[in-house]
């Protein structure tokens, strides 16, 4: 399966994850595209068959710079092949600022469901206030997802 894996990071860190991401699926099989500054044109030429977000938030919930734009391009032209597609999102965020916790990955499940993207496992949220690993925080849930795919 083709999967496309969109990323938001402001230190890096929902970059790593995402690139964790990627090797776990291509080891299992998959097809991937990931670039942290892709474009709607290079997710539209990679024609995608499932998408994962991975972003962390930023300012009051935000998804970081780096993502702005291709969320915006992605909802102003709501691509109508992806319907239907398996979708999940991994967030990233800090516990401790409360309501806004993992707000950029809400973000993307709002927009993955305005797509009709199918959300084939509950978002990840994975708290930088328990954790210094989120790669490895993330496999468990990764591994979930590689036979949601499979399926």
């Amino acid at each position: 399966m083709k999967v496309a894996i969109l990323s938001g990071s402001v230190y890096g860190t929902a970059e790593e994850v995402a690139r964790h991401a990627q090797s776990l699926l291509q080891a299992a099989g998959h097809e991937t595209f990931y670039s942290p500054r892709a474009t709607l044109a290079d997710l539209q030429g990679f024609a995608p068959e499932a998408l994962l977000a991975v972003t962390s938030t930023t300012g009051m919930g935000e998804l970081p710079d780096n993502l702005q734009p291709l969320y915006s391009t992605i909802r102003d032209q709501l691509p109508a092949a992806w319907r239907g597609l398996p979708g999940a999102v991994i967030a990233l965020g800090d516990a401790s600022y409360g309501d806004t916790f993992c707000g950029g990955g809400e973000q993307m499940r709002e927009l993955f469901a305005e797509l009709g993207l199918r959300e084939v496992q509950p978002m990840l949220r994975l708290d930088a206030s328990e954790s210094v690993t989120p790669e490895a925080d993330a496999e468990p849930w990764l591994a979930q997802l590689i036979d949601a795919l499979k399926g």
